[in-house]
């Protein structure tokens, strides 16, 4: 959970008009070892190809083969991999064009509140969170031991992020298994260094702050400089969210609530889990003195399904959690340059 110092106020927690599920008032789930261990189905294992290009493909690194297209070119099969990972990257990310994130100063959000306004270029957005059984193939191709994806300072802290049963990976997992009936849930119990070394052994990277404001906000450039509360409009409704007056009670799946998309088709930017972000938790008190965390803070935005207060769930509402948390209900997702992504010609294989 998003860390309570770092409400910045409190909104009245009206419900909406609930259509699809019925609100009922819910403990937040036991995160503790001993109720995650009474139920657990584990997720079967895959046999990894041994061939360099085929494996890519398996594990779902379509940026890297894209990127290393060239290295792959005298493969037989390098042409029709190439293109299947084109297809893979147009249907998982969504564009976001060129916009504005005003990003809060302080703790306090009155409307007079200092801000800074922060330019946004075009670049693409996950359309879901990454699943378990995304980051299922990220723990097989053994992500865990590659000290290529983490920062050097942070080795000594890689065998603390392990599972309920001692085996590398997230928080809540048993035997470096997911649980299957929860492959489509967003993955939690990573932190922020997780996140990050799977961002980049997909080839990817997390948004920044002001990005995702951006994909949430919807803040496009243009004379009518119009910002949304919620990636839908201003109104909080509960049909197209997963937060605690909803009813849900825990996660779920990350193609559900289609009708709080974004207008680019990003779904859940609000609500299911909390998603960690690129850039470090940096902000003032209202005595304009900074918050400093006794452990490194980065940011995380757009609430959860235990999210109570509708105020710390817009695209705008800012907080931040200690970066080695490995939480219940945080997740996070992941964003591609432009450069980064396949033209249209390439992935039809036109051009070099």
């Amino acid at each position: 959970m998003a860390i309570s110092l770092f409400s910045r106020k409190k909104g009245d927690g009206a419900k909406g008009d609930v259509q699809v599920r019925t609100p009922r008032r819910v403990a937040p789930p036991d995160p503790s070892p001993d109720s995650l261990l009474a139920e657990f189905e584990p997720a079967a294992a895959i046999e990894l190809d041994g061939d360099p290009l085929i494996r890519l493909l398996q594990l779902k690194q379509y940026a890297v083969i894209v990127r290393n297209r060239d290295q792959f070119q005298a493969h037989a099969q390098g042409a029709s991999v190439f293109q299947q990972a084109s297809a893979a990257l147009e249907n998982t990310f969504a564009l976001v064009p060129d916009g504005m994130a005003s990003l809060g100063d302080t703790l306090n959000d009155q409307p007079d509140s200092p801000q800074t306004d922060v330019e946004v270029g075009s670049f693409n957005i996950a359309v879901h969170a990454v699943t378990n059984a995304d980051y299922q193939l990220f723990v097989d191709d053994q992500g865990y031991e590659n000290v290529d994806l983490w920062p050097e300072a942070i080795l000594p802290y890689l065998i603390e992020f392990h599972d309920l049963t001692g085996a590398p990976g997230p928080r809540f997992w048993r035997n470096g298994r997911h649980d299957a009936r929860r492959g489509d849930h967003p993955v939690v119990g990573v932190c922020w260094y997780e996140a990050a070394a799977y961002a980049e052994w997909a080839g990817l990277r997390l948004p920044t702050e002001a990005e995702w404001q951006m994909a949430a906000s919807w803040r496009v450039r243009s004379s009518a400089d119009i910002l949304r509360r919620f990636p839908w409009g201003d109104a909080l409704e509960c049909t197209r969210c997963n937060l605690w007056n909803c009813g849900a009670g825990t996660t779920v799946g990350v193609a559900e609530y289609t009708t709080g998309a974004a207008p680019n088709s990003a779904l859940q930017l609000i609500g299911n889990v909390w998603e960690w972000v690129a850039t470090e938790f940096d902000i003032l008190a209202d005595d304009q003195t900074p918050i400093v965390g006794e452990m490194p803070m980065m940011g995380v935005r757009g609430g959860a399904f235990d999210t109570y207060f509708e105020a710390q769930a817009t695209s705008t509402f800012r907080s931040g959690q200690i970066a080695l948390g490995r939480t219940h209900n945080t997740g996070f997702r992941l964003a591609i340059d432009l450069a980064d992504m396949p033209l249209w010609d390439d992935a039809e294989g036109d051009a070099s």
